[in-house]
């Protein structure tokens, strides 16, 4: 049996609360902040302006070798300014459930993504873990960030 992984990702931002949740509740956005290479395309066709429980969103991404994948996520939690939650319905993992928090600090909001994911096909999934899958998340992760920062600005405080 393959492994469950996880993946976290802090970014502090300089924005209100309201600010950096509007842009993350709203799942069009996902498309300003996913690499060009990913090939990214959001299923608009049912997919409403902020996020809410239960909602399906479908897209298809390109993560590896250019070939297309179908994937759907759904919300299955909300708390308003402080967190929500996808997790894969279909796709590419046999596990994925990605936490967004939300936290108000001085001068801005502290944003951490948490990710628990586990890769089909046994030890096979393992090996492409550490190959290369663990790797691409980071890659997408620090585009996110960089996007992100030109988004809201870069966090002008030293961090603690």
């Amino acid at each position: 049996m393959s492994k469950v992984y996880s993946f976290k990702k802090v970014q502090l931002i300089p924005a209100s609360i309201e600010k950096a949740w509007d842009f993350f509740a709203t799942p069009v956005n996902l498309v300003h902040i996913t690499p060009a290479n990913m090939g990214f395309k959001l299923k608009a066709e049912f997919t409403a302006a902020k996020m809410y429980p239960g909602q399906i969103i479908e897209y298809t991404v390109k993560p590896l070798f250019g070939i297309p994948m179908y994937w759907m996520t759904e919300i299955t939690h909300i708390e308003d300014k402080k967190y929500f939650a996808d997790e894969q319905r279909f796709g590419p993992y046999s596990l994925w459930h990605h936490e967004h928090h939300f936290r108000e600090i001085p001068s801005g909001v502290e944003m951490t993504d948490l990710i628990y994911y586990k890769i089909p096909y046994w030890f096979i999934g393992d090996i492409a873990n550490t190959l290369f899958v663990k790797n691409k998340l980071n890659d997408i992760f620090d585009y996110r960030y960089r996007k992100i920062e030109e988004w809201f600005g870069k966090w002008p405080f030293e961090r603690k």
